[in-house]
């Protein structure tokens, strides 16, 4: 339908620019007539965008579609201010038609107000005027008659109710300012509608940057760090910080250092600003109440920073815990977690967290929106959020606990982050997918980074973002500089490492006379050498953030099984093999667990098969190299060849949880050789 086409192009140009609305943040609507199914006659509809959508991504399914007679009846119900979370309920009872999104809170403003196209949107210079001190008057100012002040009320059915009559009493109207929440504007066509919204907005932004004052955050109290420093910086900390943000929950971090976030860190009215807290109910929704900061300058030692941390954190542990007794009623849901969503690093950035990567990058960008708003607000009045009060009554809504409920059940491995070495292509390619495919992180690491990104783009296909669930490294694993550096940037990337996969590796099949010194360092340096390097460099990461760990080697049959022509890569093998057990030994203190696979005769899609070995081995085994395979499988008890996929399925099975108390195991993947069962 043309309306619905029209609907969707104006949700995606607003949703398209982050100046109109936040992600996932606002809604926009239409209204029309189409036929009933029953009775064949027009009746009115309201599609409005559902709960949960993205204005910017937003398809057909993610629109409510609602009979607008019947939505509009609900106000001859409706019981009043006190119980109007009941009439999302009944929002269901106006549904047409079959399939379409869940109703969200705002749709009541859509529904009543009087207008053919709504538009709500939260645009950071609007919630900036929506959050002055003096609003009301700041929005005459700027808007004259043609845009109205709405004081702060909970979104709901009664805001609805004052937007419409708002909108009847002012025909001169484009829209409105909703005290400490965004904007709203109609039109009796998409595009007046959405030039009344786009004309609110930029008119707004050029308020602000003609009258306000250059420096609303006060002068430059904290010193910026170069761009290598800072990183290694954020680098250093951002394990610690992860780990004190997952002390209720596990979490996946993102690290923001954005020109906006720098210069309100470096500010000397940052601090009184931050506790103040954010004010869009979708903001705090994101960033709960206020973000924790540090106090300490930039260049400050590294362990004073730390122990800092620590101390802040278990304040706000105990500020956050009092916050929610002042306000929590008897039918209050239960307090989610008392830890930070933001921290603030000044001379570094900002740390963010949630769930996943998507959420803790979208709860950043959500503060950088309050940054923005807060400066805006500063600049031309002072920032004045909602109360304390009514900032509770929304996170702690039973509308979103509700949502939260609906949500569907975290993968084995949600909020884990993964390190796949030798990722871009067999066994670790493999490995990574499945990680991923479980709800994990994944680092892909690999010698080839062109490998590498192509597995990480792979896995990343389906995402918002590529880079929230995958992202490449380019590391030779025999050089520790190397290592460092791909661990600081899986550290960047999501907030640090959980699971580590020690794939990389090479085989070359000589006897033991025609191996060489070169031959022999090559494959040991590979595998021995860069599986301590990597493990070393992880397990640092994994004791810093005190939430343990798994360490997976991908070892060989060969590592006790002793065949021809293989001395170099059988005793590699081996040393990885001896690894697992002295480091599950080791490690075990801080949670950590170390376990070790052994696969063999895994030919099909193999990085080691392909570069010769596949051929050297069909030698010594008098097989054509295109059957080496099934010679392998015919040599097991099972019959069965071994795919980089089972290979995969067992790393899962060591660090899906299941199996939570073991360690120091080598897991045989290799169809029965028994010759090489573990004694």
């Amino acid at each position: 339908m043309d309306i619905v086409n029209e609907l969707l192009e104006r949700s995606h140009r607003l949703g398209a620019d982050p100046r109109n609305t936040n992600f996932a943040g606002g809604n926009t609507s239409a209204k029309g007539s189409a036929p009933d199914p029953v009775t064949g006659e027009d009746v009115e509809l309201l599609w409005v965008k559902g709960s949960g959508g993205d204005l910017g991504t937003l398809k057909e399914s993610g629109l409510a579609v609602l009979r607008l007679d019947r939505l509009r009846a609900l106000k001859g119900v409706y019981p009043g201010v006190e119980r109007e979370d009941e009439m999302v309920a009944a929002f269901d009872y106006c549904l047409h038609g079959k399939g379409g999104a869940a109703p969200s809170i705002d749709t009541a403003m859509h529904g009543l107000v009087e207008a053919g196209h709504v538009d709500h949107l939260h645009p950071d210079a609007g919630i900036a005027l929506a959050t002055a001190a003096d609003g009301e008057e700041l929005t005459r100012r700027v808007f004259g008659d043609r845009v109205v002040w709405v004081p702060w009320r909970r979104p709901g059915f009664q805001l609805g109710l004052d937007i419409a009559a708002i909108r009847a009493a002012n025909p001169q109207a484009i829209g409105c300012v909703l005290g400490g929440h965004g904007i709203t504007a109609w039109g009796e066509t998409s595009e007046e509608c959405e030039s009344r919204s786009l004309e609110i907005i930029r008119t707004a932004e050029a308020y602000l940057a003609e009258h306000g004052r250059p420096d609303p955050f006060g002068p430059v109290v904290y010193d910026t760090l170069p761009e290598r420093e800072r990183h290694a910086r954020a680098a250093a900390l951002f394990p610690l910080i992860r780990g004190l943000a997952a002390t209720d929950v596990r979490v996946v971090g993102h690290y923001t250092d954005t020109p906006e976030v720098l210069d309100f860190v470096s500010r000397a009215e940052h601090p009184r600003l931050a506790a103040l807290g954010t004010s869009c109910p979708d903001h705090f929704l994101r960033t709960k109440v206020a973000p924790l900061v540090l106090d300490l300058p930039p260049d400050a030692p590294l362990e004073r920073a730390a122990e800092r941390l620590r101390e802040l954190h278990a304040a706000y542990r105990a500020d956050y815990t009092a916050y929610y007794e002042r306000h929590a009623a008897p039918d209050s849901p239960p307090m989610r977690g008392a830890d930070p969503a933001i921290v603030l690093v000044p001379g570094v950035g900002m740390f963010s967290f949630g769930k996943d990567k998507q959420t803790a990058r979208v709860a950043g960008e959500f503060y950088v929106n309050a940054i923005n708003v807060m400066r805006g607000a500063e600049s031309v009045s002072s920032y004045a959020p909602i109360p304390e009060s009514e900032k509770f009554r929304i996170e702690y809504w039973e509308l979103e606990e509700a949502k939260l409920r609906r949500m569907p059940r975290p993968k084995p491995l949600a909020t884990r982050v993964a390190l796949v070495t030798g990722g871009g292509s067999g066994i670790g390619a493999a490995t990574a997918r499945r990680l991923a495919a479980e709800g994990a992180c994944v680092v892909v690491a690999d010698r080839d980074l062109g490998a590498a990104e192509k597995v990480a783009a792979e896995i990343g296909a389906n995402a918002y973002r590529v880079s929230d669930v995958a992202v490449a490294v380019g590391v030779d694993v025999t050089s520790e500089e190397q290592v460092a550096a791909a661990v600081r940037a899986a550290v960047l990337a999501f907030g640090g490492v959980d699971l580590v996969v020690n794939n990389a590796g090479l085989s070359l099949s000589r006897s033991l006379l025609e191996t060489t010194l070169a031959d022999w360092d090559l494959q040991h340096d590979v595998m021995a050498r860069g599986s301590f390097l990597v493990s070393r460099e992880t397990a640092k990461v994994m004791i810093e953030q005190g939430i343990g760990g798994d360490i997976v080697y991908i070892s060989s049959k060969n590592a006790v099984f002793a065949g021809p022509n293989n001395v170099a890569y059988g005793a590699a093998k081996a040393d990885q093999a001896h690894q697992v057990r002295l480091l599950a030994a080791e490690l075990g203190a801080h949670g950590i667990r170390v376990n070790g696979v052994n696969p063999d005769g895994v030919v099909r899609g193999s990085g080691i098969f392909a570069s010769g070995w596949g051929a050297n081995r069909a030698k010594v085994y008098g097989v054509e190299e295109e059957k080496l395979g099934e010679f392998y499988a015919q040599r097991t008890l099972l019959k069965r060849e071994v795919l980089p996929e089972h290979v995969a399925a067992a790393v899962l099975v060591l660090t899906a949880g299941d199996l939570g108390h073991t360690t120091g195991l080598h897991v045989p993947v290799d169809a029965g050789v028994a010759a090489a069962f573990l004694r």
